[in-house]
């Protein structure tokens, strides 16, 4: 508890918590300068027998993190547990990082395609927190047509949609609904479903993520839609990553009740999600 108030103190705004009853955190590291050229995106969750008996679980996220640089840092973590043996370790991680960030600015000029990292902040909206995710676009469906479009098969049977227990907070109401789905055609047809329902259609947002494992590349094919709720997609489908869901759509319908609630607005959505 002393590690994660010093740790929210000394990051500010670029720590983020994701899930504080699951102790998992975020913390957004860049390379100082002015105008930060590399910046990546470190999750952590504690294990209930960390710092003494277990190290942390983490994720390194970042569009340029591939191979080799990504195997050279995760070793140089992993060095850094070894030496630490017992003790809190997740400042040591973060620093190590920017020293990293910081070397390869002064080393060389990020290339024009990998610049931006993440989306603007949104000023107005002061919680929002920015993974690398970015929404498919406006319109939910309207990407789901064009990836399906090539293909001509008839559309697969719809796959069935559980619906979980709404979260009510300040008159705001948050319910998760799930399909297990194997293609973009099928996270398509769900959605259409879902949007028939005049109740879910009339929702503020309608945030969703999807994970579908692809068996021949053994790689994801995944995305999010924040649906006018900044970030909140990416937070949903980091969420899915961490837990390991595949072949499942999550959508999180949120009416809003007219009372700001802050950041517990991610928290609900994410509650919802993984109740569900």
């Amino acid at each position: 508890i002393d590690e994660i108030e010093a740790l929210s103190s000394i990051y500010g705004e670029d720590w983020c918590v994701v899930d504080e009853d699951e102790k998992i955190y975020c913390i957004k590291i860049n390379d100082c300068l002015d105008q930060p050229k590399w910046t990546l995106c470190l999750q952590v969750i504690l294990p209930p027998g960390y710092p003494t008996a277990e190290p942390p679980i983490y994720q390194l996220n970042a569009p340029w993190l591939r191979g080799q640089d990504y195997t050279e840092l995760a070793n140089s973590l992993e060095e850094i547990y070894v030496q630490n043996l017992g003790e809190s370790i997740i400042y040591l991680w973060v620093e190590k990082i920017r020293e990293v960030l910081i070397e390869k600015a002064q080393s060389s000029e990020p290339e024009s395609d990998i610049k931006k990292t993440s989306e603007e902040v949104d000023e107005g909206d002061g919680d929002d927190f920015l993974f690398e995710y970015q929404p498919i676009q406006e319109d939910p469906i309207k990407m789901l047509n064009y990836i399906t479009s090539e293909s001509q098969e008839v559309d697969e049977e719809l796959p069935p949609i559980h619906h979980g227990n709404p979260i009510t907070d300040r008159r705001s109401t948050f319910q998760a609904h799930l399909a297990p789905v194997v293609t973009p055609r099928q996270v398509k047809r769900v959605l259409e479903k879902l949007y028939e329902n005049k109740k879910i259609a009339s929702a503020t947002h309608n945030i969703y993520a999807y994970r579908i494992y692809c068996e021949d590349k053994q790689t994801f094919l995944q995305d999010c839609e924040d649906d006018r709720e900044t970030a909140a997609g990416g937070r949903l489908l980091h969420l899915m990553q961490i837990l390991n869901v595949q072949n499942v759509l999550i959508v999180v319908s949120r009416w809003y009740g007219g009372i700001l609630l802050g950041p517990d607005r991610f928290k609900h959505i994410n509650n919802c999600a993984r109740n569900v």
